[in-house]
C-alpha cells in the first residue's frame, strides 16, 4: 500500500473532518455563523458569549462524536484486517455488549444496593463498561488461543459471546427501577449528548496512543491479510500478531463505547469504506479513523435536529449502517457465487 496513492485522499477526508466539525459546532438550539466558529476554535472569538457556547457547551460533544468515530473506525480496520472479512468488527469480539453489560449491570446495582461509595455513582458507568469488554475479550480470545485465533473460529466464538451477553444485559434490565432502565437503554443506542470536559479526560487519550500504534503497526497489518500459510513463510507469529491487533481493537473500542455508547455499524461500515476510498486491500488507519469520525458527527447531527425530538446517535448510526451491512452481505455472495 502506497502512501503517495493513499495521501491525497487521507488528506481530503481530514478536511472533509475538519468541514464537518466546524459545522456540527456551529447548528444547535441556536445556530452560530461558521466563520466564528472558526475564530473561537483560533482563540480569537468575537464575543465572550460566543466562545462560552463554543468551548464550554458544544466543544465536548463534538471532541466527543470525533473521538468515539476514530476509535470505533480504526477498531473496525483492525478487526476485518486479521479475521480478513470485510463484515467483521469489534462487535463480533463480544466488545460492545460486553461493555454495555458491564454498565447496565452497574445500574442494576446501584438501584438496588444502599449505600455505595459516591465514586460508583460519579465514575462507576465508565469503570464497568471498561471491564465489561475488557473481561467478555479476553474470555474469547482464551477460547480459540489453541487455533492461533483463527479467523472463522474467532467469529463464531464472538458472536455467540456477544449473543450471551445481549442476553444478559436484557435480563440485568428487569433488575434495576424504571429510571435506570431508562438511563441504560438510552446509553445502548449510543448517544454524546450530555458529555462534558471531566468525561473526556482518559478515553480520547487511549484512542490517541491506540491510533498510533496501530500506524506504527503497518507493515504487521498488511502480512495478516495474507492468507495464514504465506504470512507464516514471511515469519510471522500469527498468534502473537494477531493478539495484539484484536488487543488494540478491543481498547479502542471499549474506549470509543466508553464515550459514546456502543453505537452500532460505525466499526464495521468505517473500515469497509475506508478501503474502498483508498483503493487498498488492507483499511488504513488514517481513513478509517477520518471516516468513522465523520460519520459519527454527521450521525449526531441527524440525530439531534432532523427530528422534533433529540434522538441517540446510535439511532442515526443504526439508520445508516444497517443498510450498508446488507448491502455488503448481497455483494459477498455474488463475489463468492461469481
Amino acid at each position: 500500500m502506497s502512501a503517495r496513492r493513499t495521501a491525497p485522499t487521507a488528506l481530503l477526508l481530514l478536511l472533509a473532518a475538519l468541514a464537518v466539525l466546524c459545522l456540527h459546532l456551529s447548528i444547535g438550539g441556536t445556530p452560530i455563523p461558521l466563520p466564528d466558529v472558526v475564530s473561537s476554535l483560533l482563540g480569537i472569538s468575537p464575543d465572550p458569549r460566543t466562545e462560552l457556547a463554543i468551548r464550554e457547551f458544544r466543544l465536548p460533544r463534538s471532541l466527543a462524536a470525533l473521538f468515539a468515530g476514530i476509535g470505533f473506525g480504526v477498531a473496525g480496520a483492525l478487526t476485518q484486517t486479521v479475521a480478513r472479512n470485510p463484515l467483521a468488527s469489534p462487535d463480533i469480539l463480544g466488545v460492545t455488549n460486553g461493555a454495555a453489560l458491564g454498565a447496565v449491570a452497574l445500574l442494576a446495582l446501584t438501584s438496588q444496593v444502599q449505600g455505595l461509595p459516591m465514586f460508583l455513582h460519579a465514575y462507576g458507568l465508565p469503570i464497568a463498561a471498561t471491564l465489561g469488554g475488557l473481561l467478555v475479550s479476553a474470555l474469547v480470545f482464551s477460547l480459540v488461543w489453541h487455533s492461533s485465533l483463527e479467523s472463522n473460529r474467532l467469529v463464531l466464538v464472538g458472536l455467540g459471546m456477544s449473543g450471551l451477553c445481549a442476553a444478559l444485559t436484557s435480563w440485568m434490565l428487569t433488575l434495576g427501577d424504571v429510571y435506570n432502565a431508562q438511563q441504560a437503554l438510552t446509553w445502548m443506542a449510543g448517544t454524546v449528548n450530555g458529555v462534558s470536559w471531566a468525561d473526556l479526560a482518559i478515553a480520547p487519550l487511549v484512542i490517541a496512543i491506540g491510533v498510533a500504534l496501530a500506524a506504527a503497526l503497518r507493515n504487521q497489518r498488511e502480512v495478516l491479510a495474507l492468507d495464514s500459510d504465506t504470512s507464516r513463510a514471511l515469519g510471522m507469529n500469527l498468534g502473537r500478531d494477531r493478539i495484539i491487533m484484536l488487543g488494540l481493537a478491543t481498547a479502542l473500542a471499549v474506549a470509543a463505547t466508553v464515550i459514546a455508547g456502543p453505537l452500532a455499524f460505525v466499526a464495521l461500515a468505517s473500515g469497509h469504506a475506508s478501503r474502498l476510498i483508498a483503493r487498498s486491500t488492507v483499511p488504513p488507519v488514517a481513513h478509517s479513523a477520518l471516516v468513522g469520525a465523520i460519520f459519527v458527527l454527521l450521525a449526531d447531527l441527524a440525530a439531534a435536529r432532523l427530528f422534533s425530538v433529540v434522538l441517540p446517535a446510535g439511532v442515526a448510526t443504526a439508520v445508516i449502517g444497517a443498510p450498508y451491512l446488507i448491502y455488503l452481505v448481497i455483494r459477498q455472495s455474488r463475489v463468492r457465487s461469481a
